[in-house]
């Protein structure tokens, strides 16, 4: 077990890698992540999973060949699986932290938010897209003020594609007894811009809802830390 508690000025090799880690650590505990550059921050992920070996050269190896921290933990796993070194485990909680840090967002916000502006429903939405590698629609189910009633994600696609079931996006309006609804789906080509396709399927969803006296408050088209709001596009008045 590592002893991170006392280093001696001269001693093995192996003692001073445990030194350089507990050091890290210290720091990272003492003044947070601010002063590292990209590769320390790597490290010190790798630290909880190659518990045996100096992953400084791993770190920048990774860094050198995906080009940046987020292109690292971006990474598929087929890549990554290339670099002698990397395991599992490794590779495991590399693909763990943007799914942890979306939950981290997502789970800040809360169910009696009032999304009455564009603005609100944008901050709201936006988390649940963050490091989204596929097309995903999601749903949020309003009362008459605009407090939200349930949020959910409804549909998952390819890179390319989401299929939407209007039924289902009626159905759920209707379980949660909601007097409005807001879309949300993300573009994966990073551009937030509403295709011919997004207008032709928001029209017939708002029509689908009215006829069962629900409105469609907005549908918004996500990109990164993007959105449109097809409300201030227009095409949702009549």
């Amino acid at each position: 077990m590592e002893n991170d508690t006392t280093i001696l000025k001269e001693q093995p090799a192996n003692n001073l890698h445990k030194g350089h880690r507990f050091r890290v650590k210290q720091r990272f505990l003492t003044h947070g992540l601010d002063d590292f550059d990209d590769h320390q921050v790597l490290e010190l992920l790798l630290f909880y999973a190659i518990p045996q070996r100096d992953v400084n050269p791993l770190a920048h190896t990774l860094l050198n060949h995906f080009g940046t921290l987020s292109a690292v933990l971006d990474a598929p796993v087929e890549e990554l699986q290339k670099f002698p070194g990397i395991g599992k485990n490794a590779i495991t909680l590399l693909k763990l932290i943007p799914q942890v840090s979306r939950r981290y967002m997502v789970s800040r916000t809360s169910l009696d938010t009032i999304l009455d502006t564009v603005e609100k429903a944008g901050a709201y939405l936006l988390p649940r897209f963050y490091a989204q590698r596929n097309e995903v629609v999601y749903l949020v189910c309003m009362d008459a003020k605009r407090k939200v009633l349930n949020c959910q994600l409804l549909f998952q696609g390819t890179v390319n594609s989401a299929h939407i079931s209007i039924r289902k996006i009626v159905e759920t309006a209707l379980v949660y007894n909601s007097t409005s609804v807001i879309i949300a789906h993300n573009h994966t080509s990073g551009i937030a811009l509403p295709s011919s396709e997004d207008f032709q399927v928001t029209l017939k969803i708002r029509d689908a809802l009215e006829m069962v006296g629900v409105e469609l408050a907005d549908h918004l088209v996500v990109a990164d830390d993007d959105f449109v709001s097809m409300l201030e596009t227009g095409m949702l008045s009549h």
